[in-house]
C-alpha cells in the first residue's frame, strides 16, 4: 500500500524545511549538525523508496520474478 497523499504531502513539506535548514546550517553551524540534518533528509527519502519496494513485493504474483529478474532465483 503506497503512502497516503496526506502522509506524502507532509513528508515533502518536511523535506523542504530540512533543505532550508541544511542551507542555513552549512554556513553557520558545525559540520556535525549539517550531517545530522542531511541524514534525516536521506532517511525520509529512503522511507518513500522502501514503501515503493514493499508495494512491488506485495503485488508480485506467486512464482513471478517481476521487476527483480533473477534476484529471487533459488
Amino acid at each position: 500500500m503506497a503512502l497516503s497523499k496526506q502522509t506524502l504531502d507532509h513528508i515533502l513539506e518536511a523535506e523542504s524545511h530540512l533543505r532550508a535548514a541544511i542551507r542555513v546550517a552549512s554556513t553557520s553551524e558545525k559540520p556535525l549538525v549539517v550531517k545530522q540534518l542531511s541524514q534525516l533528509l536521506l532517511d525520509m527519502e529512503n522511507c518513500k523508496k522502501i514503501e515503493e519496494l514493499m508495494d512491488m513485493l506485495e503485488d508480485r504474483k506467486p512464482g513471478s520474478r517481476g521487476n527483480f529478474g533473477s534476484f529471487f532465483n533459488d
